[in-house]
This record gives C-alpha cells, structure tokens and sequence, in this order.
C-alpha cells in the first residue's frame, strides 16, 4: 500500500509541468551549449587569433623566488567568457528580443484589453467596472475599439 501510494506521488512530480519545462530546458541547454562552443572555437577564436597572433595564453607564466604563476590560464578562461557571452548576446539574446518585440505589435493590433481611465490598469475591453479601482467605465464597441461617448 505505502509503495503504491509513494509511486503514486512520484509520477504526480514527474508529471508536474513545471518538472518537465525545467528537464526540457536543461537538455535543449546542453544541447545549446554546443552550439555555442562551437561558434566560440570555430569562428571567433581564430579571428581573435588572426588579429593578435595568440589564442592560447596558457603557457604565459612568470617566477617569482622559485614559484610558477600561470595567469595565461586565468586569461584564456575570462577570454573564453567573454567570447562566449558575447556570441550569446548577439546571436540568441537580440534575436529573440527582436522577435519578442515583433510578436508584441502584432498582438498590440488587435487589444483585448485597455487602460482604466482612473488608476490606468489593464481591464477587459468590454468591463463596465475596473477589478481594480472600480471605477466606472464604459464597455468598448468591439468594432469602433473606442470607448462609447
């Protein structure tokens, strides 16, 4: 009885949407991953190599009293988050942007809702009261998109 119930809670956590959104953008993430690295190692890292003669800054390294310091490695990993958030920034995160944007006018063309007059809140197009500050407003014709005089 106790391990039906317990199979039972579990399926209801696995099935959970919020469980499957986040596995899902874990594995699209990873897989997104390579993508990126492969923009990052393929493209920009030989062009930063073209530029300055030097992609790999590992064997940079100093002595000091018999002890080695290797800052190339610290600057090969910033060089390395900096490229790699860059080509995120411009090749997913402005994209998508542009699109949001995009998506949003469209949508802007044909409101479902409108501001209330009094305290500017979005309400129903056909609201004759605000959930908000129940003021009193007309109900819009929906084919004028004007509130009635």
């Amino acid at each position: 009885m106790a391990i039906r119930t317990w199979v039972s809670e579990f399926k209801q956590f696995l099935l959970r949407g919020n469980v499957v959104e986040i596995a899902v953008g874990i594995v699209i993430g990873v897989a997104f991953n390579e993508v990126v690295q492969s923009l990052v190692k393929g493209l920009i890292t030989p062009l930063i190599s073209a530029i300055f003669g030097q992609h790999d800054f590992s064997d940079w390294t100093f002595t000091v009293n018999g002890s080695v310091f290797r800052p190339g490695i610290f600057v090969n990993a910033v060089i390395s988050f900096v490229t790699i958030a860059l080509a995120i920034y411009f090749f997913v995160l402005k994209p998508v942007n542009t699109m949001v944007a995009l998506s949003r006018n469209r949508e802007s063309d044909d409101p479902s809702t409108r501001k209330c007059p009094e305290c500017l809140s979005e309400i129903p197009l056909q609201a004759r009261r605000c959930a908000h500050c129940t003021a009193e407003v007309g109900p819009v014709s929906p084919r004028e998109g004007q509130q009635p005089v």
